[in-house]
């Protein structure tokens, strides 16, 4: 077995996508004989700067020679790469072997967590003997090499069928069919997830950006991944491809403290509820968690839409676990789960004659109505209407991260408010 990863590949002005590089390189290894066993697509940490949108690499798995393998890739990435924008400099790394050494494996779990210098996997593509090429700065190594390690690293594998548009309607608006994209992504679900927002009328599945892709179909299930993009009537399919992944995994969570936690990461963390949540210009949602002193501002943004309602339902202490990326100190929420709501208020007593509100009697000396005459040591519990439960909630579909874990696959410890 042979494996061609390859990264940085694509433009924000231009479009291209690495997995459409990654597929036309699949088909050229069947035209010069060899076999695809697999298309692994990986999602690296998504608070890199250094990205477009989904911060993806590709490996292409084959049973063709080393030498071969890089020269397909290398024509591949001549002609179809966006080697011509300066922010657009593209990688690709070759090894021999479906089993790869463990420090490549420990690589590629890093990079879907951290940030990784350029230097570090030039290093290890040394170290490994791995038959390499670059264009530009060579930035792309990174992904490339940690493309090679994913399958080795992915614990819980999920799939993507992409369609890809004809040459000549790139560009152009997309030509997708709302009804039938809802009735199949009704179909499939849950096994075939993030395809439709029902609340935002949104075909999540269905890019906004330039670029060669149709739409993409994500799920637990390859045959019915397949199945709901072939039911998707629209414009004309050049090609399609399956790709084994790890979006939906939360893979790029690590659990931390407030304390410790580091800008550039993703997280989760416990805390309690220290500061109102608070709408701010823009329809942005923040409020301030705590956890034994060390504070952390929590944001929902305007995107996610109407998640921003159940951050706005949160009191002061609420104990919850946060899922998200920190940046310049503030997390970013994915979701979140309500451990412990607070359910009681404390509020001035009311007089049991009168039933008018007590006033104070002066400092230490409790409650009395001045009416009637009555008293009461302090203020009094209240239960509290809430509008939460406990348990998990998340971003909608239409605001959901590659990577980030939707609900509906389950494996969470608590109950769950899945969004469709």
């Amino acid at each position: 077995m042979t494996l061609i990863g390859l990264d940085d590949s694509d433009s924000r002005e231009r479009g291209m996508c690495t997995t459409y590089l990654a597929v036309r390189i699949a088909e050229a290894v069947r035209a010069a004989g060899g076999t695809v066993e697999r298309l692994v697509l990986v999602r690296l940490n998504p608070a890199v700067e250094h990205k477009t949108r989904g911060n993806a690499a590709l490996c292409v798995h084959t049973d063709l020679a080393v030498d071969e393998a890089l020269s397909i890739a290398r024509e591949a990435v001549d002609a179809l790469a966006a080697i011509d924008d300066p922010r657009t400099n593209p990688g690709v790394v070759v090894a021999p072997g479906e089993t790869t050494s463990e420090p490549v494996v420990a690589f590629s779990r890093r990079a879907v967590r951290e940030h990784l210098a350029l230097a570090d996997a030039e290093t290890r593509i040394d170290a490994a003997g791995y038959r390499h090429a670059g264009w530009g700065n060579a930035r792309g190594f990174i992904g490339a090499l940690a493309a090679v390690g994913a399958w080795q690293s992915f614990d819980d594998p999920t799939y993507e069928h992409i369609s890809y548009r004809e040459a000549d309607r790139r560009g152009t608006p997309r030509e997708v069919d709302f009804d039938s994209l809802v009735a199949a992504a009704d179909w499939g679900y849950p096994d075939a997830w993030d395809t439709v927002d029902h609340g935002e009328n949104a075909m999540v599945c269905v890019p906004h950006a330039p670029g060669p892709i149709l739409h993409g179909v994500r799920g637990d299930d390859p045959g019915v991944v397949r199945a709901v993009a072939e039911r998707i009537e629209s414009e004309p399919v050049e090609r399609a491809a399956l790709f084994v992944t790890n979006q939906g995994t939360d893979a790029h969570l690590r659990d931390g403290t407030i304390e410790a936690s580091e800008d550039g990461r993703s997280y989760r963390l416990d805390g309690r509820v220290s500061g109102s949540p608070e709408t701010r210009q823009g329809g942005h949602v923040f409020f301030e968690l705590d956890d034994e002193g060390a504070t952390m501002a929590c944001a929902a943004f305007e995107p996610t839409k109407r998640f921003r309602d159940r951050v706005r339902a949160l009191r002061v202490g609420d104990e919850l676990t946060v899922c998200g990326e920190v940046s310049e100190g503030t997390l970013k929420l994915e979701k979140f789960a309500v451990r412990d709501l607070v359910t009681t208020e404390l509020v001035i007593p009311t007089c049991p004659d009168c039933g008018r509100s007590m006033e104070s009697a002066g400092r230490g000396q409790g409650y009395r109505c001045r009416r009637c005459g009555t008293s009461a040591p302090g203020k009094v519990e209240r239960p509290i209407e809430r509008d939460l439960e406990g348990g998990w909630y998340e971003v909608p579909p239409c605001a959901r991260r590659h990577i980030a874990k939707p609900l509906v696959r389950g494996g969470f410890d608590a109950p769950i408010h899945p969004e469709r």
